[in-house]
């Protein structure tokens, strides 16, 4: 929705108004659907290359770090998460003006709101790291944004589902108990996705068996389809809200 006119040779700030929940799934779309792109491509025309182990065992799927090391693969990835990455900060900002709002002297949700904000942001940093700096280039900075990513959005999601608990305890809007249902559904399909993404990974160093790395690939993928999901939730939290952006240039005519 945009507002703006002109009086007297002065214009009106331009008003761009979009709808929260619409800010949320577009937030969303971007890695989604720049994930998708890069494991097709690679699939696709770098077979070869994606799925190729230290083990030469035969291998499936290829893994996200792979997918995205490529190129353009590389490229789609960055400009996909470089471009999510602003919104990202501005929901977890939102969040937690929402939560001190609701817990301004309860213990323990009052610290536990910091907490979330810290996480959120360390989420979002472990991501755009192991992000700009591909496993082909430096392995270790990546691996190390990957662990920064998976530790923090899991203790992220634990204490995001608290503070929901104590949310719906006390609220009559069945959104905000559909929205912690969700929520910790979400979480555990994302905890177990990661448990057995562990345990093929260990697998496939330990023994090299046929196969393990194609299973710690599908439930890598499990593991960031299941965290984007939980983000989406974040369209009941927000439902009725709406973000406004505002061009204050002015012009006179002389």
């Amino acid at each position: 929705m945009l507002q703006g006119s002109s009086v007297f040779g002065y214009e009106r700030p331009l008003v761009i108004r979009v709808s929260f929940s619409s800010c949320v799934l577009g937030t969303v779309c971007l890695p989604l659907l720049g994930l998708i792109t890069c494991v097709f491509i690679s699939s696709t025309f770098h077979y070869e290359d994606s799925t190729g182990t230290h083990c030469q065992v035969p291998n499936y799927l290829p893994s996200i770090s792979a997918s995205i090391s490529l190129s353009p693969e590389c490229h789609i990835w960055r400009f996909c998460i470089g471009l999510h990455s602003a919104p990202r900060f501005l929901l977890a900002f939102t969040y937690f003006k929402f939560y001190k709002a609701r817990f301004a002297s309860k213990f323990p949700e009052s610290p536990l709101t910091c907490l979330s904000l810290a996480f959120s942001i360390s989420e979002n940093l472990g991501l755009l790291l192991l992000t700009y700096v591909s496993s082909s280039e430096t392995y270790f900075v990546h691996k190390e944004g990957f662990v920064l990513f998976i530790i923090s959005s899991i203790i992220y999601m634990l204490i995001t589902c608290r503070l929901w608990k104590a949310i719906k305890k006390y609220s009559l809007n069945p959104e905000d108990a559909k929205s912690h249902h969700w929520k910790v559904r979400f979480l555990f399909l994302n905890v177990s996705c990661c448990a057995f993404a562990g345990f093929f990974y260990w697998k496939h160093n330990m023994y090299c068996e046929s196969g393990s790395y194609t299973f710690f690939a599908l439930f890598e993928y499990l593991l960031v389809f299941s965290n984007m999901a939980f983000h989406v939730t974040a369209v009941w939290d927000f439902k009725s809200r709406e973000v406004m952006v505002i061009s204050s240039s002015e012009d006179k005519d002389f």
